[in-house]
């Protein structure tokens, strides 16, 4: 809305400020004319405004790149046109014949000319390809990605599917922005149409965790569709690689050969599995493990010990223990957002010890 209201206000300035200037004493031309003059030179302000929404997304580092391109070669051009200044001067003193002056002045001409082109030209085609190794030093304009937060994280079908990064978004610690790329939409879509059963069913259940993937006021998920991989003789692995490479970020997905697949290109991939295999508990039913009993357990004959972690030990009639260790088996670990614990019993009575 914001946006309307300023191109509406841009509109109105451009229509009152050429209306203001046709009717100067300076311009003596009949009614229709300046009519026509003025509809041409509102057409021509407007072109910009049609550019500006046919373009749908906008690059900060490309228009940042294009505009400090400009300002550095007007410099480099200026200076070289000032240091040839006294070659200017030197030439139109020379005593010689015109047409040896003319030919000097006339390459200076065209070095003056050529300069600023040639310059500006370099500048931009410089600041745009290595705009993600360096920034300028000026409030709010960065270049380098990695210098405005975390990594964009692209997502694929099966990590869609597999519905897990949806929880992990809940727990706020992916603040890098998550991108589905039109390419995998379709895909999964394709899947929910298809007409077997059980793949209807998973499409459907990717389709419900990317709708709760956007709806989550933790997750930050966008649709990327500016992208012309669809139209290349691309598998959709090879899209996804491509386009995490051209953003620089990587890549979340379940499936073990699209991970391979990334590494062996550069291109960062976070397997779900092997996240899930990082966060499972040290400990599991059946496990050994020593500890110092230290106090008495909330239930009567519990004994309550700690690990070096911090991680509260329960064990089962421990409770005259206090100030000894002992070793236990565990029995089950209790795991949520307050933490861990693990309960036991005392695996042998005798290994007690002072």
């Amino acid at each position: 809305m914001l946006i309307f209201v300023i191109r509406v206000l841009y509109f109105l300035v451009c229509a009152g400020a050429l209306a203001t200037y046709i009717r100067q004493d300076t311009f003596d031309l009949p009614y229709y004319a300046a009519l026509l003059l003025w509809i041409g030179l509102l057409a021509v302000t407007q072109l910009f405004t049609l550019i500006d929404v046919l373009i749908k997304r906008k690059r900060i580092e490309v228009l940042s790149s294009i505009y400090f391109g400009l300002l550095v070669g007007a410099l480099l051009s200026y200076l070289l046109i000032q240091a040839l200044e006294p070659v200017r001067q030197q030439l139109k003193s020379l005593n010689v014949t015109a047409d040896a002056t003319g030919s000097g002045l006339n390459v200076m001409f065209l070095i003056e000319l050529l300069t600023p082109l040639i310059l500006s030209y370099v500048s931009i085609s410089f600041l745009l390809q290595t705009k993600d190794d360096f920034r300028f030093v000026i409030p709010y304009v960065e270049f380098s990605r990695e210098l405005k937060g975390g990594r964009p994280l692209v997502l694929d079908s099966s990590a869609l599917i597999d519905g897990r990064i949806a929880d992990v978004a809940e727990t706020q610690i992916i603040s890098s922005q998550l991108i589905v790329p039109s390419f995998i939409l379709k895909e999964v879509q394709d899947i929910a149409d298809s007409n077997d059963k059980n793949r209807r069913v998973r499409g459907r259940r990717g389709l419900d965790v990317l709708d709760k993937l956007q709806k989550s006021a933790h997750a930050e998920v966008t649709v990327y569709r500016g992208t012309n991989l669809e139209r290349m003789e691309l598998t959709n692995d090879q899209r996804l690689v491509e386009l995490a490479s051209e953003l620089g970020g990587g890549i979340v997905t379940n499936d073990f050969n699209l991970n391979k697949v990334a590494a062996l290109q550069g291109v960062a991939a976070i397997n779900l599995n092997d996240v899930s295999n990082a966060l499972k508990p040290r400990f599991v039913p059946g496990d050994m493990l020593k500890t110092k009993i230290t106090k008495e357990g909330e239930t009567p004959g519990q004994g309550v010990g700690f690990l070096d972690d911090g991680t509260m030990v329960v064990c089962e009639q421990a409770a005259e223990l206090i100030g000894k260790e002992i070793d236990l088996t565990v029995t089950s670990v209790l795991q949520n957002s307050a933490g861990r614990m693990i309960f036991g019993r005392q695996s042998d009575t005798d290994s007690v010890s002072s």
